[in-house]
């Protein structure tokens, strides 16, 4: 068992710059050092009941909305990866009880941010944390486009930190608590249902092209069979997919073959022009008669 060693944030903090950046530094380490001292006088003499806890995690875990969201799944090298997403690591957390947790951004500079996120167990003093920075620029299309917006840096930097937040409460709360909460998250999903599985295969059809631009043939591609001949299990996994890409865990490239269906879309839509025109329907343009 870790010893109650006293947390000291400042080692956590920039240097100051100047008298007055170092005045207001100190002032907020000592605050923090009392608002960490108090909670783990909180945490000692009101500590978790295991049962209790573990109940409320079950219980939690038992609403739809919640399963419904509680799984990623993304592909890297060849293989499929999954675990709790971040809403879930968050409902753990607030369900067991006694857990600090959070995200700092340190310094900001340079077009970069210094980050922190981390989950201390205030009762077993079990701590992770993670240090990392974060570029004030996004990837898209091929090119690179710089941050200036102190609304997309904050954005930026915030979905960063809740994927490192989410590994650190994951590192303190025990592995068999987790994977209970897992399993109950299935059960629900598998019986907490009303609507047919076809209504709700339609619906998430148009959250994938309402939200990523990912149509019906590129999922029908990626699960190689048609969305009719779709199982409970094949919903799951939509579902997971769906989570990644919304929690910023994966990308569309990861899953769909986005060229290829482009390609394939344009090909049958040049055919249908064509054939459209053989048969007198479609008339060319003006200006290409008169040429």
């Amino acid at each position: 068992m870790n010893q109650m060693q006293p947390f000291d944030p400042s080692q956590y903090m920039p240097a100051p710059t100047d008298q007055r950046n170092s005045v207001t530094a100190q002032t907020m380490t000592g605050r923090q050092a009392q608002e960490v001292q108090m909670m783990m006088l909180a945490a000692k003499q009101f500590p978790r009941d295991l049962n209790v806890a573990y109940a409320n995690i079950m219980k939690a875990c038992s609403r739809k909305i919640l399963a419904e969201t509680a799984m990623y799944e993304y592909p890297r090298g060849g293989q499929k990866v999954t675990g709790p997403s971040i809403r879930m690591a968050e409902v753990l957390a607030q369900n067991w009880g006694n857990i600090d947790y959070g995200v700092v951004e340190l310094e900001q500079k340079n077009g970069e941010s210094s980050m922190m996120a981390y989950a201390w167990d205030l009762e077993t003093n079990t701590r992770q944390t993670k240090i990392f920075t974060v570029k004030h620029e996004r990837k898209a299309k091929g090119s690179v486009n710089r941050l200036d917006d102190p609304r997309d840096i904050y954005e930026m930097t915030a979905n960063q930190g809740a994927r490192r937040v989410r590994a650190c409460i994951l590192g303190v709360i025990p592995g068999d608590i987790v994977e209970a909460a897992i399993k109950q998250c299935e059960i629900t999903l598998k019986s907490g249902h009303k609507e047919p599985l076809s209504d709700r295969v339609r619906n998430a059809l148009v959250l994938f092209e309402r939200e990523f631009s990912v149509s019906k043939d590129m999922i029908e591609q990626y699960f190689r069979c048609k969305v009719d001949a779709f199982s409970e299990q094949d919903f799951l996994k939509m579902g997971r997919v769906y989570n990644s890409l919304k929690d910023g865990m994966a990308k569309r490239e990861d899953y769909f073959d986005i060229k290829a269906t482009h390609d394939v879309g344009a090909r049958a839509e040049e055919q249908f022009k064509q054939q459209q025109q053989a048969q007198g329907g479609v008339k060319p343009d003006a200006g290409a008669e008169q040429q």
